[in-house]
């Protein structure tokens, strides 16, 4: 069992082996972790977890007509998340991902409610953190993304502020420093042929608009 108050961390602020090893565990285990992005920290469990989803939700004291984000690493992820891949979503991915771009897809069926809600779609990126690239890589699959905070308070960005919140709420802290901070995401839908801004964030819409032609 991993110790709930545990802090992975160095002296370069980077994780080593066994602290990814730990944070695995952690996501296999039905716990939560804790890692930075090129934004803020984010909050991880297994997607596939429905009482992990629940204690996330309860954790951020998120309301669940807003479901998480999913980090996958690589794209061909998407084949267990999404039903469909619009073109223009293609353009953005080769452009912006990885990066702070979200992008909602029609999800595919059996997937948790907690992930998809009433809109049958799921958000999904790709972080170019290298501590989120590897402890996705050793994890071999997709995980929730979620800003570390409280819903509607500002998210952390050093492993520090994490304990702050959450004390050992949250099993696991893989520590990558202090995060960039910021704006979150851009969060994008596509609908009718066009691009829906469902969220301002890190690049902007009419950056998104002018890549794919419109």
């Amino acid at each position: 069992m991993i110790p709930s108050n545990s802090s992975l961390t160095n002296s370069t602020h980077y994780p080593v082996e066994p602290d990814y090893k730990r944070a695995v565990e952690c996501l296999a285990q039905g716990e939560i972790v804790a890692f930075p992005t090129e934004t803020f920290y984010g909050l991880a469990v297994d997607p596939t977890n429905e009482e992990a989803l629940a204690a996330l939700f309860s954790l951020k004291q998120r309301p669940l007509d807003k479901p998480f984000p999913i980090l996958i690493q690589n794209e061909e992820q998407l084949t267990g998340l999404t039903s469909a891949i619009p073109d223009a979503y293609k353009l953005l991915m080769k452009v912006f991902w990885p990066g702070p771009l979200t992008l909602v897809f029609p999800a595919v069926d059996g997937l948790s409610p907690l992930l998809t809600r009433k809109s049958g779609g799921i958000g999904i990126r790709i972080s170019p953190h290298p501590v989120a690239i590897k402890f996705g890589r050793l994890w071999k699959g997709p995980m929730t993304a979620t800003s570390a905070n409280i819903s509607g308070r500002s998210a952390a960005r050093t492993a520090e502020d994490v304990r702050h919140f959450f004390g050992d709420k949250v099993a696991c802290i893989l520590d990558g420093g202090q995060t960039p901070g910021g704006m979150s995401s851009t969060v994008l839908g596509f609908d009718d042929g066009k691009l829906q801004l469902l969220r301002e964030g890190a690049i902007a819409f009419s950056e998104l608009n002018q890549a794919i032609g419109q």
